[in-house]
């Protein structure tokens, strides 16, 4: 758990705009020309401003609670603490406050978490830049925008009663590391194991990581475990 420092008041009220009318935006993205990319299209409206930028999900979070903004432009892969929680922490303090998901992270499972804790719009990092406009002007003036991708997951979920299908959006190969991953395995053991070399191991778990939009093994091993892909001995516990 990350323990935060308490906000700087003098660092928010230098962040205050002169202008009633001027949006202050803070981009939250680890891919550092990505994210000065956004910044400069940002910077490009004239309403709008860029009061900060992070790479970083912890610090990230901190300077939203420090400078309190109109809109943040939120990754979900983060180190730290990840998307899904920063946007998770931001509504609890603040449910009113505007976040645009922009992420390549898009299962089921990960669209039914963000779109429960409240996100105002969600657009995928293969939309064109035209589309990714138009979600940043709709966002900031507190309208949601969805992606027509992240439209037909939200659909299916309705259908499914908000069903978290994770487990269905893992291949045999992928349930299989993902055991064993919680099992204990190396990268390394999970090569010889299964046939293949120690850099398509890596592959995968990064790729299951992703899909799962979970972060480290210990959460991996709570989801499969959640999941019967593994079971508890009488000795182990869901600490």
């Amino acid at each position: 758990m990350n323990t935060l420092p308490p906000p700087d008041q003098d660092r928010k009220n230098q962040a205050n705009p002169a202008d009633a009318n001027m949006k202050n935006v803070i981009v939250i993205e680890d891919q550092t020309i990505l994210r000065d990319l956004i910044c400069q299209l940002v910077e490009s409206y004239a309403n709008m401003r860029v009061i900060a930028k992070s790479g970083d999900g912890s610090e990230g979070y901190q300077q939203c609670l420090d400078y309190e903004p109109d809109l943040v432009i939120l990754d979900i892969m983060l180190p730290n603490l990840n998307g899904s929680e920063v946007l998770r922490h931001l509504k609890a303090k603040n449910p009113k406050i505007n976040i645009l998901i922009f992420s390549a992270a898009a299962s089921n499972g990960v669209v039914n978490r963000l779109v429960k804790s409240g996100v105002t719009g969600y657009i995928e990092k293969n939309a064109g830049l035209n589309e990714l406009e138009k979600a940043i002007s709709l966002v900031s003036e507190g309208s949601s925008y969805f992606s027509p991708r992240i439209i037909d997951i939200m659909r299916e979920l309705m259908i499914t009663g908000g069903k978290d299908d994770s487990l269905d959006s893992l291949t045999t190969r992928e349930r299989e590391i993902t055991q064993l991953i919680a099992e204990s395995y190396s990268n390394k053991e999970i090569a010889a194991k299964l046939g293949m070399s120690v850099r398509t191991a890596d592959t995968h778990r990064t790729n299951i990581m992703k899909k799962l939009d979970l972060h480290d093994v210990a959460a991996l091993t709570r989801w499969a475990i959640a999941n019967k892909l593994v079971h508890l001995t009488d000795n182990e516990s869901l600490s």
